[in-house]
C-alpha cells in the first residue's frame, strides 16, 4: 500500500481511493444483482451463489403472464412517451417563446406531482378514474404515466427552446418560410438535443413506474414493475433478480444509443427557471 501511495502521489492516491469507494457502493448492488438472476443454488445472506444456472429464467419465459408484462410495459412506455410529446412540446414552446402573466407559475405548477407523496395523488387519481370508468384501462394507466413524468417533458424542451433564437425563425420567415416550416427547420433540429433527453426521461420513468399502474391498471394492466413487486414478495430472491436484468435491459440500451444528447449542458438548460 505505502508503495502504491508513493507511486501514484499523494492526489493520485486519494483519487483511486475516493474512486474504488464510489465504485463498491454503486455498482457492487448491480453486479450482485445480475449474479442472483443467473443463480442455480443460492442461500441467503451469501454475497455471491453457490452455483450458477438458468432455472430462473426459463420460469419467467414460461409464464405466459410475466411474458405479456414485458411486452405491456414497452408498450405503455413507447406510447405514454409520443403522446406527452405530442401535448408538453406545444406547452413548453408557448411557454420558451411568449411572455404572459402568470408564466412562472405555471411553470412551477409542473413541480406539483413531484412535491408531494406519489401514492396520495395516485389515490386521488383511482378516485376520480374510478368514477370516470378509466380503472383497469389502457387510457387510465397511460395518463398516470404522462402525469408522472409531464415535468421534464416541459421544462427540458422549453429550456431547448429558449436556446434558439429569435432572429433565427425571423430571417427563415423573411426567406419566405412559413411558421411551421421555421419551427421544422430551424427551431425543431437547434431544440432537437433537449428533446430526445426529456423523452429518454420520460420512457425511462413509464418503464419504472409502479405504484400508479398497481392502482389504477390492476386487474387486467400488468407492467414489468407491478409483477415485479409480486415476485419479490412470492418468490426466492432470484427470481426478481431476472425479472429486474430484463426490466433494466431496455434502459441500458436506450441510454448508450442517446448517449450523446445527454449531457450536464443540456439538463442544466431544461431545469433553469
Amino acid at each position: 500500500m505505502k508503495r502504491l501511495y508513493y507511486a501514484l502521489g499523494k492526489n493520485k492516491f486519494w483519487e483511486y481511493v475516493v474512486f474504488l469507494i464510489f465504485f463498491f457502493f454503486f455498482y457492487a448492488p448491480l453486479v450482485q444483482m445480475i449474479l442472483l438472476s443467473f443463480a442455480g443454488n443460492y442461500e441467503y445472506p451469501a454475497p455471491i451463489p453457490r452455483t450458477f444456472g438458468l432455472k430462473w429464467w426459463d420460469y419467467i419465459f414460461s409464464k405466459a403472464k410475466l411474458v405479456s408484462s414485458i411486452g405491456q410495459s414497452l408498450g405503455i412506455a413507447v406510447l405514454s412517451t409520443f403522446i406527452s410529446l405530442a401535448v408538453c412540446l406545444p406547452a413548453s414552446y408557448a411557454i420558451a417563446r411568449f411572455s404572459f402573466r402568470g408564466r412562472t407559475l405555471v411553470r412551477m405548477s409542473f413541480l406539483l406531482t413531484n412535491a408531494f407523496p406519489k401514492m396520495g395523488i395516485y389515490t386521488a387519481m383511482a378516485l376520480l378514474f374510478y368514477k370516470l370508468g378509466l380503472i383497469g384501462t389502457l387510457t387510465g394507466v397511460v395518463l398516470v404515466h404522462i402525469v408522472n413524468t409531464m415535468m421534464f417533458m416541459v421544462w427540458i424542451p422549453s429550456g431547448a427552446f429558449r436556446t434558439v433564437h429569435r432572429q433565427q425563425e425571423e430571417s427563415a420567415r423573411d426567406a419566405g418560410a412559413s411558421p411551421w416550416r421555421a419551427f421544422l427547420h430551424i427551431t425543431l433540429p437547434l431544440a432537437w438535443p433537449g428533446i430526445v433527453v426529456a423523452a429518454l426521461y420520460t420512457f425511462l420513468g413509464s418503464m419504472e413506474e409502479a405504484q400508479g399502474t398497481l392502482l389504477i391498471g390492476l386487474p387486467k394492466i400488468h407492467t414489468m414493475p407491478s409483477e415485479l413487486y409480486g415476485l419479490i414478495l412470492s418468490f426466492p430472491e432470484t427470481a426478481g433478480a431476472v425479472f429486474a436484468v430484463i426490466l433494466l435491459v431496455p434502459a441500458v440500451i436506450i441510454l448508450i444509443l442517446c448517449r450523446k444528447y445527454i449531457s450536464a449542458e443540456t439538463l442544466s438548460r431544461g431545469l433553469k427557471m
